[in-house]
């Protein structure tokens, strides 16, 4: 089931089949570098997480991460969401690409997207953007989103100060 699809891509509900996918993204480098380590070291381990950090945002929020696909080829390249976190208190928008994707605008694609679509269906009024302050390709995507730098913010998990932008 496609929440929607974009020139280039479709977005989908991540299912516990797509561990394989997610065990890929969530373990090279950059997502590491980035994001976090999630310590998803096997499939098992990445149907688990997807089971309990993915599915119930559906359920509780009517809204989560994405798998984004190719629309020519239905190949998952990467995940991109909408998340509503304990420690903050608006809705923020999320993304990230397998590297052999990068450089093609598919985050801006999915991203941009995602957030007319939390603004249009979902009715939110403000979506935010996280990222950590060495991420330079995810401050200039969030700054060609529109959203600006607003403060930096501890989150839980992530290990290092974030950059929110708003």
């Amino acid at each position: 089931m496609k929440i929607f699809e974009t020139k280039r891509l479709i977005l989908r509900p991540l299912r516990t089949d797509d561990a394989d996918f997610v065990f890929e993204l969530m373990n090279e480098p950059a997502f590491i570098r980035n994001v976090a380590d999630r310590g998803i070291r096997n499939r098992a381990l990445a149907a688990a997480y997807i089971a309990e950090k993915i599915l119930p945002s559906y359920a509780n929020f009517n809204f989560g991460f994405y798998r984004v696909d190719l629309k020519e080829t239905s190949s998952p390249i990467g995940m991109c969401g909408l998340v509503k976190r304990d420690t903050l208190e608006d809705v923020d928008v999320g993304f990230s690409i397998l590297e052999r994707y990068w450089g093609n605008g598919y985050a801006f694609e999915a991203a941009s997207a995602m957030m007319e679509y939390g603004r249009t269906n979902l009715g939110l009024a403000r979506i935010v953007g996280v990222t950590a302050p060495g991420n330079l390709a995810s401050i200039g995507l969030l700054e060609k989103l529109g959203l600006k730098f607003q403060r930096k913010i501890d989150l839980p998990g992530y290990g290092t100060e974030n950059l929110l932008f708003g």
